[in-house]
């Protein structure tokens, strides 16, 4: 074996085994610019070393599929000659550390994904992830939370871009760690996707947006390691982000994209500089040499090796055609950004890296991209999972289906999010339909008569219980509530959140999860075309729930069609789409009101969730819908609940029939016998179901398409008065003021801020 400081190898978060692949790539020992450049790519960040050979289960092509995995983002043909390009990425580790930047430079980060592809960002989503409110953690939890949610803000207000919506949720699991996934949408023509590659030898290679400094050396190898008590020594590699630098680092590149003087380009993202050099000489079969002397830096004194590793945010390294060197630095000069042509394109397929003049760097790019190490680890089933999927709900008192509703809306992961959300622009450039919070996302496509929806969706107690069947019920929870507001589903993201993947507990966890997403995506005919995983989350040996978080995109034909959770009128019918099994495993009800984590998720019949996304979609576009809103968390219960509210008062009176009991059933699912028939019909989270108003008029045209679909279908109650009634087979068991219970869900997450207000 090469000799080598062990603790030099482990700064580097390199293994002995991994050194000597790189001694044998060179032929020599490396540099320490070398040994930085390999770390960085090697990492597990960069190189998806543990999961690359599982992510190839997961079907990538289709129809509308113009650009998958691969590229900085993936894009879906949505007709008029032009694409949806998106992605969803996690700023997870350096949200721990420092969140407000943690989570502003990930929004920056994504939105750089986006219009690197030649698309204008058009719309921002995110998925984040808490500790518990309140009880030991509370406090840390508040500070993270103020700190991302103004990141998260701050950034988006000030580009110009609006966010949306998303989900937040909140678990002890997550109290160390913190997941912050951010997804961005964008529009681009369809056959004028770039790509971030460099070809044509003798190309000049520019450097364009911030100068570089000292913050965020070693950010990707940083987010490849799990944390513990000296995790805030880790704060200097959190980038900090200008988001108005990158406004003008958006329209100056679209600007040039619209020329023909581009060859490719590439952001510098994670690993900087190091990674946009080598993946862009890969990509398009050739090498880039650069001598840093020519690379703008805000610190004197900066090494090589601080250069390239350098993440410093809103910067983009270009090839562009000799001969228009002139016309691109007139682009960038008009908006006061400055093109340093920094190196050129060469034949010999190494990346080259010189300071004035003197090679520092000599590397075959197949050595860092195609060579990386791929590690096929070992899995084992977690000893903890037939424990907690035993339930014995005998054990249980319920309490009334009053309190436990007021309860559940009470919850900061089921009660509005309005606090959240009014922190956002999220009607900036005039594109919104649906306000963040009102259902998926919705957004006009210009000059057109389209719109697209987008959602994400994850549940990490389902994936911690069964993380093949919780997979599968994030992609359909995705796909229905972007079917909710009448959209055709076409392409999926994802983001994989999980631990320490060395431990073959949270490798078997990931395999499953991949499985039964790949599974979904098949039945479902929605294509992955990109995303990312984050591994390695854990502190202190504790790890998160297994979290897939999935974001669906899908085409509105007609954006009059669009809708929302929300009655539009008394007097229409309520329609209840699916059925109900009495499925508390998993719950939020579990979860609040008895302190339970335990059971099986929801059984799901992938048939019985396509047949219901093609309804939803053929009864909008039809224009016999008022509203529609997915069963999921808290049950039909707080589904109904949230239908009311935000209306201005129009209230229900409903009849269900009680849930089927799924112990006769070969269905895999938790039962309810033994235990309040009422709790489990209102509160269980079965899949596959929508509640939505209708004229009554159109009543009969969508039942008989409900029965010519095979979708369950019943007439449950109407709309209208002030307040909320419920009743379970003919039994009154909620019956309270629409206000009243409105009051307590819109203020819970505000209220525990105001209780622990200094």
């Amino acid at each position: 074996m090469t000799h080598i400081d062990p603790a030099l190898l482990e700064r580097h978060g390199l293994s002995p085994d991994e050194y000597e692949r790189i001694v044998a790539a060179l032929g020599r020992a490396p540099s320490i610019t070398e040994l930085g450049i390999f770390s960085v790519m090697w990492s597990e960040h960069c190189s998806y070393k543990s999961s690359r050979i599982h992510l190839r289960k997961l079907p990538t092509t289709g129809p509308r599929v113009l650009q998958g995995p691969g590229e900085n983002a993936g894009a879906v043909d949505i007709g008029d000659g032009l694409a949806a390009v998106f992605k969803i990425e996690s700023h997870n580790h350096p949200s721990f550390i420092e969140p407000y930047q943690g989570a502003a430079t990930g929004v920056g980060g994504i939105i750089r994904d986006i219009f690197t592809m030649g698309a204008r960002p058009i719309a921002l989503m995110n998925s984040l992830r808490f500790g518990a409110m309140d009880g030991p953690e509370g406090a840390r939890t508040r500070r993270t939370v103020e700190g991302v949610v103004a990141g998260i803000a701050g950034y988006g207000n000030s580009i110009g871009i609006p966010t949306i919506g998303g989900e937040i949720a909140f678990e002890p699991a997550y109290a160390g760690n913190p997941l912050v996934n951010v997804l961005c949408l964008g529009i681009a023509p369809a056959d004028g996707l770039v790509k971030g590659q460099a070809s044509g030898v003798g190309n000049p290679v520019y450097y364009v947006g911030s100068k570089t400094g000292r913050d965020g050396i070693h950010g990707a190898t940083m987010a490849s390691a799990e944390f513990d008590e000296n995790s805030a020594e880790k704060r200097p590699a959190v980038q900090v982000g200008d988001p108005f630098m990158e406004k003008l680092l958006l329209e100056a590149c679209l600007e040039l994209m619209r020329t023909d003087a581009l060859v490719g380009v590439q952001d510098m993202g994670a690993a900087g500089l190091t990674c946009s050099t080598c993946e862009m000489g890969a990509r398009g079969g050739s090498g880039i040499e650069i001598d840093v002397m020519h690379v703008p830096q805000r610190e004197s004194g900066m090494t090589p090796y601080e250069i390239m590793l350098s993440e410093s945010q809103e910067r983009m390294l270009l090839a562009v055609k000799k001969g228009r060197e002139a016309e691109v630095e007139r682009i960038f000069d008009k908006w006061d950004l400055h093109a340093a042509r920094v190196g050129e394109v060469t034949g010999d397929n190494y990346m080259r890296v010189r300071d004035h003049g003197i090679v520092v760097a000599e590397i075959p790019n197949s050595a860092l991209v195609d060579e990386a190490p791929v590690y096929n680890r070992p899995t084992a089933r977690p000893a903890y999972i037939d424990e907690v999927r035993a339930l014995d709900l005998s054990r249980l008192t319920p309490p009334s289906p009053s309190d436990a509703l007021l309860a559940l809306l009470a919850s900061p992961t089921i009660a509005s999010k309005r606090w959240v959300y009014r922190q956002y622009d999220h009607m900036v450039r005039t594109n919104t339909i649906v306000l963040a919070g009102m259902g998926a996302g919705a957004v006009r496509v210009k000059e057109t008569k389209r719109a697209l929806a987008l959602s994400v969706d994850g549940n990490g107690r389902y994936c911690y219980l069964d993380p093949r069947r919780g997979a599968m019920l994030a992609l359909a929870e995705a796909a229905r509530n972007v079917a909710c507001a009448g959209a055709l589903p076409v392409g999926a993201t994802n983001c994989l959140n999980f631990g320490n993947p060395e431990r073959p507990e949270i490798m078997w966890q990931f395999v499953e999860v991949v499985e039964g997403l790949a599974e979904a995506c098949r039945a479902l005919d929605i294509p992955i075309t990109g995303g990312n995983v984050s591994l390695y989350n854990e502190t202190d040996g504790a790890a998160i729930y297994p979290t897939p978080v999935v974001g669906v995109v899908g085409v509105i034909e007609d954006a009059r069609h669009v809708l929302s959770r929300v009655f539009r009128a008394g007097g229409d019918d309520i329609v209840l789409l699916g059925t109900g099994f009495g499925e508390l495993g998993g719950s939020e009800y579990l979860k609040v009101v008895h302190d339970l984590v335990r059971g099986e998720p929801p059984a799901l019949d992938l048939g019985r969730e396509r047949a219901l996304i093609a309804l939803l979609g053929r009864a909008a576009s039809g224009s016999l819908l008022c509203s529609a809103h997915d069963a999921s968390d808290g049950g039909l219960a707080v589904t109904l609940a949230e239908c009311a509210f935000e209306t201005g008062g129009i209230g229900l009176d409903v009849d269900l029939p009680p849930d089927r009991d799924l112990r006769a059933s070969r269905e895999a699912g938790p039962v309810s016998r033994g235990f309040s028939p009422a709790i489990a019909t209102l509160f269980g989270e079965s899949a596959s179901r929508v509640v939505v108003s209708v004229r009554p008029q159109d009543r009969a045209t969508l039942l008989q398409m409900a029965a010519d679909a095979g979708v369950p279908a019943a007439v449950i109650g109407r709309t209208g008065g002030p307040r909320l009634t419920v009743r379970v087979g003919g039994d009154v068991v909620v019956d309270a003021a629409v206000g009243q219970m409105e009051q307590v869900w819109a203020t819970a997450i505000e209220r525990y801020f105001a209780r622990h207000a200094a």
